[in-house]
């Protein structure tokens, strides 16, 4: 079996996600290129983008997601908030709502809910935003109230809102809709996308995820592919379905010793790939760290995993030095302050510096 090292796969990897060099690829490509766009913070998506432009679009992101609706935000990969393609979103929300973690005792007892009371929070929702209505999450909760008359639902509602309705959202019942000033809106993806279609076979949809995953985050094994998708939580009968029925178009090759797949369109590719040597800037929640996850001690040094992955599900803007995570950076007093896991040459990352920090203030003056 042919081999190759981290260091070309990084460097592949940088290559395919825009961040070797910035291209002219629409916030769509963007997404669609990285397997979505992690939003739980909206302007982190944004910079996700921006970087991998050459010349990035002020609202570019809101344009695709409210006027073209081309991009779609919803909860999929980790239970998170993502944008996604409007065409291959329900390819992503099919396996995540494979997980099926609410029906496991533990689930209900810390949210307070069953199955039976997802599938009427369900029914009545789909019956409420049926009409294309824009609801906001008090509006929502008030309707799904009123029609299943259930004041147990108004409570489990109340507390756990997200958490109950992430299993709507990967069942195709609700997305995110146009936000009411700090207010969440949901409505409905049959009425809100065009050309929306309803929710593939699991078979379909894991040839649309795997692929794209791949080319994206690839070589990967399919343990791998679970964690990014939901941290391992998958039934392992399940993930080796989905490969299986996504097994034309793959090959294999051995990275550090370990089989893992890759597209054959982007075999040759990576055999021929380089090390990279450049210094790069990324913002954060970044795909191309999540790709991964911060437990890939290829990516991230296992003693500065805390300075990367913080407290409260924060995950920190990094310094990449030959595709490796070399140090972290935040916003300060106006400018950039990076810290440096190891030496990282001066002036490449001082040309970075320029660019993230031209690129921050045309975020902030958006």
């Amino acid at each position: 079996m042919t081999s190759v090292t981290w260091a070309q796969v990084l460097a592949w990897r940088m290559r395919r996600q825009f961040i070797e060099r910035a291209g002219d690829a629409s916030v769509v490509q963007i997404a669609r290129r990285l397997a979505g766009l992690q939003a739980q913070v909206a302007s982190a998506a944004e910079l996700a983008a921006a970087v991998r432009q050459t010349a990035p679009e002020p609202g570019a992101v809101q344009r695709a997601l409210l006027d073209e609706r081309t991009l779609v935000k919803t909860w999929a990969m980790r239970g998170t908030l993502h944008l996604l393609p409007t065409d291959e979103a329900a390819a992503y929300l099919v396996l995540c709502a494979a997980v099926r973690n609410w029906e496991k005792p533990v689930w209900q007892r810390n949210f307070g809910a069953t199955p039976a009371d997802l599938e009427a929070i369900a029914e009545a929702a789909t019956e409420a935003l049926g009409d294309g209505a824009i609801l906001t999450r008090e509006e929502l909760t008030t309707a799904v109230v009123e029609r299943t008359g259930s004041r147990h639902l108004a409570e489990v509602l109340g507390s756990g809102w997200g958490t109950l309705l992430k299993p709507l959202a990967w069942w195709g019942v609700l997305c995110h809709g146009p936000s009411q000033g700090t207010r969440v809106t949901f409505t409905s993806p049959e009425r809100w996308l065009p050309g929306w279609t309803g929710l593939p076979s699991a078979e379909d949809a894991a040839r649309t995820a795997i692929h794209a995953f791949l080319g994206a985050h690839g070589p990967a094994t399919p343990d791998m592919f679970d964690n990014w998708l939901m941290r391992k939580l998958n039934r392992k009968k399940d993930v080796k379905s989905w490969f299986a029925a996504a097994a034309d178009g793959l090959s294999t090759v051995e990275v550090d010793g370990m089989q893992m797949y890759v597209l054959d369109e982007h075999r040759d590719e990576l055999l021929n790939t380089e090390p990279s040597t450049s210094v790069r800037l990324l913002g954060a929640f970044d795909q191309y760290v999540l790709g991964a996850g911060t437990g890939a001690l290829y990516l991230v040094p296992a003693e500065r995993r805390k300075e990367v992955s913080r407290t409260g599900g924060w995950i920190s803007p990094v310094v990449l030095y030959e595709g490796r995570v070399a140090g972290v950076w935040e916003p300060k007093d106006g400018a950039v302050a990076v810290t440096t896991f190891e030496d990282v040459p001066a002036a490449p990352l001082k040309a970075e510096l320029g660019r993230l920090e031209t690129l921050l203030r045309a975020q902030a003056g958006a």
